[in-house]
This record gives C-alpha cells, sequence and structure tokens, in this order.
C-alpha cells in the first residue's frame, strides 16, 4: 500500500468533453497509466503529474492534485471487503475508489481517495 499523487479534472457532462481532454494529452505524449471517469470528473495516474496539470491548465480544465492510495489487492471475495471495512472502522471516510484487473493476472489494483491518508497507511503496516 503506498501514498501516490492523483490528478482530479472537472470534465463537463456532454458528448465528446472526455474524448477532447484525452486528445489534448495525446497531443503532448501525456501516457496515462490509470484513468477513473465519472459524471463531470476524471481521475488521472501520470507519470509526470505537474506538467499534465499544466498541460489541462493552459486548456482551461479546472484541476488539483490530491494524494490517493494505491494497493495491489488478491482477487478474492473478500479482499475488498477487508480493506475497506478496516479504513471504515477507524473513522476514515473513502470519498471514492476504482478497482483495475489485468488480465491474466491474480491481484487487482485498487485506487482510494481518503479523509485520512496517512492513518490508513498506518493500518497495513
Amino acid at each position: 500500500m503506498e501514498k501516490i499523487k492523483e490528478l482530479f479534472v472537472i470534465l463537463e457532462n456532454r458528448p465528446k468533453a472526455l474524448g477532447e481532454m484525452l486528445n489534448i494529452l495525446a497531443k503532448e505524449n501525456i501516457q496515462i497509466d490509470t484513468m477513473a471517469v465519472f459524471v463531470d470528473s476524471a481521475k488521472l495516474i501520470v507519470k509526470n503529474i505537474e506538467k499534465t496539470q499544466k498541460i489541462l491548465k493552459a486548456n482551461n480544465y479546472a484541476t488539483e492534485i490530491r494524494d490517493v492510495i494505491r494497493t495491489k489487492v488478491e482477487n478474492k471475495t473478500k479482499e475488498l471487503a477487508y480493506i475497506t471495512e478496516r479504513i471504515g472502522h477507524v473513522g476514515i471516510n473513502i470519498t471514492y475508489a476504482y478497482v483495475a484487473a489485468h488480465p491474466g493476472e491474480t491481484d487487482l489494483t485498487l485506487i482510494m481517495d481518503v479523509s485520512d491518508v496517512e492513518t490508513a497507511l498506518s493500518l497495513f503496516k
């Protein structure tokens, strides 16, 4: 389990909004490692987060760099429940979470935005 930086980007809720943003990043050769998209926002994990933020701000996107937690989780039925319940049990709110599965791998990658990153990390040391 580790603390990483994630770029939170406000997107308009309309057709083509995501494609337009991704096209801007593609033209600048920004490689996206992980992405989650919700109704009005995108969460991006990229190698050069400051450069990516600068590019998006120059194109009128509201952005924020956030500390989030990334961890590998065994792809078993109770693993996600165990981790999230343990965090919640000590009063830490999970604002959002998303999971990526990789074909052929037995682990999942879990990304969580929590109200207290340091305490959440300490629970699993």
